[in-house]
């Protein structure tokens, strides 16, 4: 079984995989009455092997996004050395301990969840002279086990991370509850974003992304759609 799972994966065509998906992007937003290229397509490699990643360079994907830091350390120095206009987005949580080594090697952090996370990536940008693009994470469905901020703290927090730390916070992102109709978190998270000027929505993944750019997503996070299932360990 594990022997067919290693086959599967490995036929896998990338290029075509991603060629599709920008393409029903572009669908996507011309339903929507959006302009072409209004929506950025952020190809998630979490836990895929760096061949993989690599056939989505090669065909001209320059934004990706890694949801931990440590695997992106493993796999990003080295390709962002010989590809030096990516983009490089941490989409996963983000732990304080580790928000020196995501500064350093990340782009933009789309995590932002929390005041002790905000206070010490301010300091650690501060210190390393980096500015980077920062997204606030609500927990629009409220779930326990989901990192993000509730909605009901969002507007507080928001104005915090910009007035009392001075991040660059461009945006909003979230994770709707799998079995629920993303449409309904999607709306909400486009409504606190209006009410405090932000223009970058980061919500949508492989199986609602189109849904997403309907109700005005910037940024789309599609992983499995262009690489495949991820394979997990055994064990």
């Amino acid at each position: 079984m594990e022997q067919q799972m290693a086959e599967a994966g490995a036929t896998v065509d990338v290029g075509a995989n991603l060629r599709a998906v920008k393409a029903q992007i572009e669908a996507a937003e011309k339903a929507a009455g959006r302009a072409p290229g209004d929506v950025t397509l952020v190809a998630v490699g979490k836990v895929q092997p760096v061949e993989k990643v690599e056939a989505a360079l090669v065909e001209g994907q320059r934004i990706f996004g890694e949801n931990r830091v440590q695997e992106a350390q493993g796999k990003w120095p080295e390709l962002k050395a010989r590809y030096p206009d990516v983009t490089l987005h941490l989409i996963g949580p983000l732990q304080t301990n580790k928000a020196a080594d995501a500064i350093a090697l990340f782009d933009v952090i789309e995590t932002v969840d929390r005041p002790k996370l905000a206070r010490v990536l301010a300091a650690e940008m501060k210190k390393q002279g980096r500015t980077l693009e920062c997204f606030v994470q609500v927990n629009t469905g409220e779930e326990d086990q989901k990192a993000g901020v509730l909605p009901g703290d969002a507007d507080a927090f928001i104005e915090a991370c910009r007035d009392e730390h001075g991040l660059n916070v461009v945006g909003l992102m979230c994770i709707p509850p799998a079995d629920d109709e993303p449409a309904l978190h999607f709306a909400l998270l486009r409504e606190i974003a209006l009410r405090h000027g932000l223009e970058k929505l980061s919500m949508g993944m492989s199986g609602d992304y189109e849904v997403a750019i309907e109700f005005g997503a910037t940024h789309v996070r599609v992983g499995t759609a262009i690489f495949g299932d991820r394979l997990k360990p055994a064990g």
